[in-house]
């Protein structure tokens, strides 16, 4: 089979399996005669971190297994994605305690990559709310790890990107909530300046994100519009409303990938001008949907990038030095044309505790690139930028980071390694990217 991650590069011909048990999975691990294997959910890491010769798929690991309503404590297997969650839990009064841009990805997957949110900055990551993991090793053995059960195994499986083993189920704590939707206030800045203020201002609230005009220059360079939120009461909706009761979504998809023309300079900067020229500072109640996962309602709107693909560039810099890089990599971007259709700012708070985990105390940027043939070039400069302030790229949006790039920005390597070579000596588990990046 042909795969690739959510960015559509790199692609390779690859074997899939599939297993429903613990004995089917030790199976099918002996079966691989030759080349290594990585564990794969929905597809939904960008670049190469779960791609190999031989890809293990989770799709048939999808069952709950129990649920503590006096605690959230939910137990299930790791091929569960955050959508079947949402929609078996919401309705009950329960939300993620972390969720990223998407719902179509699998629990192992979430905590392979030890995703973030828009309330990182008093959550955490995803690892801060997983009691436990159980994981099949390179041996076929089953290891449970915790923070206190193995904790060394916990901290380097938590983005581990699937190379200590395959994770099989996990507990995970949810949050109450009183009803489905989110009071929403809107912010709209003039530059970068006036954004960071606001996201200082504003860290009271529980859920923060801006989005960048990257394109913006001079006196107007990062202008924004910042998107504050909290989960709505049932006073906030008002007493006439189901508080979990919500409209059908609307739903679109992209049939076929766009000529690679359709995204350029000039149509980014259109669309921008329009985002942000109709973006009112306020207040509003909206659905939790259309707030946590805007593009989910677009199927495959990764085919507006063409048939080439395109490269998430996500960086986070230190928060002393955040204002400074974060101008420098936005004059780049904006001197150089390198229209980012998603342009996406957050606020980190603590770092994480386990090893390769990206959040760390400061801002992270996202953006979007169609592959071009200059593209990683300037990516390598954007690269020494990020490096000269701090800061790091996140490997499960990465698919063409050089391995120098990665030890500097990850001190905690050698940790990592030393795990993993104690659990799978033989490099059983691997991936395009850790081979890419030497880890």
């Amino acid at each position: 089979m042909l795969a690739h991650g959510w960015g559509r590069y790199p692609s390779i011909d690859a074997k899939s399996f599939t297993f429903n048990s613990e004995a089917d999975l030790r199976a099918r691990l002996k079966s691989i005669s030759s080349g290594s294997a990585i564990a794969r959910g929905l597809g939904r890491s960008y670049g190469d971190s779960s791609l190999s010769e031989n890809l293990l798929s989770t799709s048939r690991l999808n069952r709950f297994i129990s649920f503590d309503d006096t605690t959230g404590d939910l137990v299930c297997e790791s091929g569960v994605s955050l959508s079947e969650i949402l929609d078996v839990f919401v309705p009950r009064g329960w939300f993620l305690p972390v969720t990223p841009g998407t719902r179509f990805v699998t629990v192992g997957g979430a905590i392979a990559s030890d995703v973030h949110g828009k309330n990182h900055h008093n959550a955490g990551s995803f690892s801060n709310h997983v009691k436990w993991i159980d994981l099949i090793l390179a041996d076929g053995s089953v290891a449970r790890c915790s923070k206190s059960e193995r904790p060394e195994l916990f901290m380097a499986t938590c983005a581990g990107y699937g190379l200590t083993g395959v994770i099989l189920r996990a507990a995970v704590r949810l949050q109450t909530i009183e009803t489905a939707y989110i009071r929403e206030r809107t912010i709209r800045t003039k530059n970068l300046d006036e954004a960071l203020v606001a996201f200082d201002e504003q860290a009271g609230w529980t859920y923060s994100v801006g989005w960048i005009d990257c394109l913006a220059g001079g006196k107007h360079l990062g202008r924004s519009v910042l998107m504050l939120g909290e989960h709505a009461t049932r006073r906030d909706i008002g007493e006439s409303k189901d508080p979990f009761r919500l409209r059908p979504n609307r739903e679109l998809s992209v049939p076929f990938e766009l000529p690679g023309f359709f995204l350029n300079t000039m149509t980014v900067r259109a669309f921008n001008s329009v985002y942000y020229g109709k973006a009112s500072s306020g207040e509003r109640i909206v659905r939790y949907e259309p707030f946590f996962y805007p593009l989910d309602g677009v199927h495959n709107w990764s085919r507006i990038y063409g048939k080439r693909g395109f490269v998430q560039y996500q960086l986070v810099l230190p928060k002393e030095s955040g204002k400074e890089g974060l101008k420098k990599i936005l004059e780049r971007t904006a001197s150089k044309g390198l229209g980012s259709f998603l342009a996406v700012l957050k606020l980190f708070g603590k770092e994480d505790a386990p090893y390769l985990s990206f959040a760390k105390e400061g801002y992270t940027l996202a953006l979007d690139f169609p592959i071009t043939s200059s593209l990683f070039k300037e990516l390598d400069e954007m690269d020494s930028v990020v490096s000269n302030y701090g800061g790091r790229i996140y490997p499960t949006k990465d698919s063409r980071m050089k391995g120098e790039m990665f030890y500097a920005g990850y001190p905690q390597i050698d940790k990592f390694k030393e795990v993993r070579a104690a659990v799978d000596p033989n490099r059983r588990f691997e991936s395009l990217q850790s081979r890419r990046l030497g880890i």
